[in-house]
């Protein structure tokens, strides 16, 4: 569901251009509905910042419970924002870069 190189031209393209399909749109706006959450933004600060990191790293500075902090990861995994490793009983998580540019791309004007 993640939003795709297409999308972003889909979306982006002049008015004269073409118009955003139905299902572009759809994944452009999960993207926007999983970062209208200020901790998710902050939880893909935190991993930012870390490189990487594990849920039990994540519980304490959102001052959340883990299976919270599981959801709202789960949400921006889905979306493609970050990616899930499973180590063992613990899952660590990155953020998806190429992703988060596409996205900045979307709201970012034309120069």
């Amino acid at each position: 569901m993640a939003v795709t190189t297409d999308d972003l031209a889909a979306c982006c393209s002049p008015v004269t251009g073409g118009i955003i399909d139905t299902p572009a749109a759809e994944r452009v706006a999960a993207v926007f509905k999983a970062l209208a959450d200020p901790a998710r933004v902050k939880l893909l600060s935190l991993i930012s910042a870390a490189g990487e990191a594990c849920v039990c790293d994540l519980t304490e500075p959102l001052e959340l419970a883990q299976p919270t902090v599981s959801h709202h990861m789960k949400i921006l995994v889905d979306v493609g924002l970050v990616s899930r490793e499973q180590r063992g009983k613990w899952a660590y998580y990155r953020v998806n870069d190429e992703a988060l540019d596409r996205v900045a791309r979307l709201i970012s004007p034309t120069r």
